[in-house]
């Protein structure tokens, strides 16, 4: 099933794939209302030329518009929004799993203890 939502505050849709903007789906959501946020972001991974990994593989990259931004502050601003939102969304005892690269990780890392957010690896 999937449902596209409105600008109108909604209930907790159950068993449901929303579709649309990610911040602002999560703006229509109710606060505390989540146990567990996985969030697999843009990684902001724009490489020119050719990057090898130690093993000596190609590391592929994103050319698409979602993960495209125009600068390292145009890029935390979205991290800021996506992850505050998450962190309203989050019951008091909710958790927050994010995956990352060498390319955000430390970004991120930035922002979530700003928010207040508190880190376990």
């Amino acid at each position: 099933m999937s449902i596209s939502l409105k600008k109108e505050k909604l209930s907790l849709p159950l068993n449901s794939i929303l579709q649309g903007d990610t911040i602002d789906l999560m703006k229509s959501l109710p606060s505390e209302s989540i146990d567990l946020v996985f969030a697999d972001p843009p990684y902001n991974l724009q490489l020119n030329g050719n990057l090898r990994r130690p093993d000596h593989t190609m590391v592929k990259a994103v050319n698409e518009d979602w993960d495209r931004f125009l600068s390292f502050k145009d890029y935390d601003l979205f991290c800021e929004n996506w992850l505050s939102e998450a962190r309203r969304l989050l019951k008091p005892n909710g958790a927050l799993w994010v995956i990352g690269t060498y390319h955000n990780i430390y970004r991120l890392g930035a922002i979530l203890q700003n928010l207040g957010y508190w880190i376990l690896n």
